[in-house]
């Protein structure tokens, strides 16, 4: 059996393919602790790895957009619940782990439709790497609260990608933070004849 091939995509909604979801969830379950801690002995995953252990992907699509319908966007939505360890002094979910949402690497929220969008429409997802997050923070989530984050394909170029992000408070029925994520495509190295300093 293959390396993830256990891995049910029939629980995230979403009219994208099957294989896609499974990528997705992959990338999401793949975070393995990466070495032992030398203050406690035990494996050490980092707070990236834990909290992204902590997404439940729900919906991954393609769908038209509403201002270009002959246009497909991406959209994925992941669930999170508050927890303590994501708070700050003042008891409210800590800005900086709203940040980490939107910009994990290959699990960030607002990375996973840019994949999905190349994926479905060229067969060649990419990930890209940030050029410029711009984040706006509307209210606070607390301990307890049920997240919902909402990411759309803004634009995709040959070497600009760019999405926006929005964390919902399911529990509370508001806005906690809205953002735009630029990313771009890195060129590969030029072989040269020499290196020049």
């Amino acid at each position: 059996m293959k390396p993830g091939s256990d891995i049910d995509t029939s629980q995230v909604e979403g009219n994208a393919s099957s294989e896609v979801k499974h990528k997705l969830l992959r990338a999401l379950q793949s975070m393995q602790p990466s070495h032992i801690s030398r203050l406690t002995g035990k494996p050490f995953r980092g707070f990236e790895t834990e909290f992204a252990s902590r997404l439940q992907l729900t919906e991954v699509s393609l769908l038209s957009k509403a201002e270009e319908p002959e246009k497909f966007e991406g959209r994925v939505v992941l669930q999170v619940i508050v927890d303590e360890e994501m708070l700050n002094v003042v008891k409210h979910m800590h800005g900086g782990c709203s940040a980490m949402m939107i910009d994990m690497h290959i699990r960030s929220c607002s990375t996973m439709p840019i994949y999905v969008l190349g994926a479905s429409t060229s067969g060649h997802g990419v990930f890209g790497v940030s050029q410029s997050l711009n984040i706006v923070y509307h209210s606070p989530a607390l301990w307890g609260d049920k997240l919902r984050i909402v990411s759309t394909t803004l634009a995709i170029g040959s070497r600009a990608l760019s999405s926006r992000c929005e964390i919902w408070n399911v529990t509370r029925h508001r806005l906690v933070a809205s953002a735009v994520h630029i990313k771009m495509v890195p060129s590969e190295p030029k072989a040269s004849e020499s290196a020049k300093l």
